[in-house]
């Protein structure tokens, strides 16, 4: 985070909050700092790409389903945006141990090299994906869901809105395993700062009904997307998965989206009146 933390010390926080009168190194100010980016810089991560997907991609059909909540959006917002303040409180609590130089964060691809570099990232993807599958899993335990998890389960039908619309502790939880990832491997901090812009753009795009789906073999097989988290909101025990489906097959969770099989089966039975 320290990237991000130049570049707003840079733009705003050293020329309006603290008038250049206190050093960067400061712990106090690296915490208020870190807050305020996780704060603000979430906000807008949230806001602007669940706004332009749902102007452009969202379909708004979905609004006129019987199980839509009346308001759902500004519900779904309200819920986000209280949630978003006190979950940079914990991501703060994290990321100050990072930013003291005590994960295996890096600067240099050079440091572990290109060929290093590029495997991390898949390391990266495999890692955070298995973790999030587990703490997902166990989220939905009775005594978890209950007191945790629920809220987010409200929106059978979703929005993009509901991406970050849940109890803090289930988004800090679902976090955790970006933070736990810098602990255990070296990864440079570029790619850090990507993948969680990533999983944010992410988040958004699997809560917003459009089933696009990769049209090779192994994407299709491999990528869980919108129509499989859709599955997880209208059936709740399966497509526990974030990125990919390998975890919900090991797991025994996975569901063929139900949206792909009536079109595919709609467009069979269309090909066989014609032939």
């Amino acid at each position: 985070m320290d990237i991000a933390l130049e570049i707003a010390g840079d733009w705003a926080l050293d020329p309006l909050l603290w008038k250049h009168q206190v050093p960067r190194d400061n712990t106090l100010r690296q915490l208020v700092d870190l807050y305020l980016v996780y704060c603000v810089g979430g906000a807008l991560m949230y806001l602007i790409p669940a706004a332009l997907d749902f102007h452009f991609l969202f379909d708004k059909k979905w609004m006129q389903d019987k199980q839509w909540i009346p308001g759902q959006v500004a519900l779904e917002l309200k819920l986000a945006l209280s949630s978003i303040p006190q979950m940079s409180l914990l991501m703060t609590a994290v990321s100050i141990w990072e930013l003291k130089g005590y994960s295996k964060l890096y600067d240099n691809v050079s440091d572990y090299g290109l060929a290093y570099f590029a495997a991390s990232i898949f390391a990266f993807f495999m890692f955070t994906d298995c973790l999030v599958y587990w703490f997902h899993r166990w989220l939905h335990l009775p005594f978890f869901y209950k007191h945790i998890h629920k809220p987010h389960h409200k929106w059978k039908v979703a929005s993009p809105f509901a991406s970050h619309a849940f109890h803090p502790l289930d988004g800090f939880i679902q976090g955790f395993p970006y933070h736990i990832a810098v602990f255990v491997f070296p990864v440079h901090k570029v790619l850090w700062i990507c993948m969680f812009v990533a999983i944010n753009l992410w988040t958004i795009s699997i809560h917003d009904g459009h089933f696009a789906v990769p049209n090779w073999k192994w994407a299709r097989w491999l990528v869980n997307g919108a129509a499989h988290h859709t599955d997880h909101h209208l059936y709740f025990n399966y497509n526990y998965g974030q990125y990919f489906t390998i975890w919900d097959r090991i797991g025994g969770s996975y569901m063929y989206p139900t949206k792909v099989k009536q079109a595919e089966e709609a467009a069979a039975a269309k090909g066989g009146k014609t032939s």
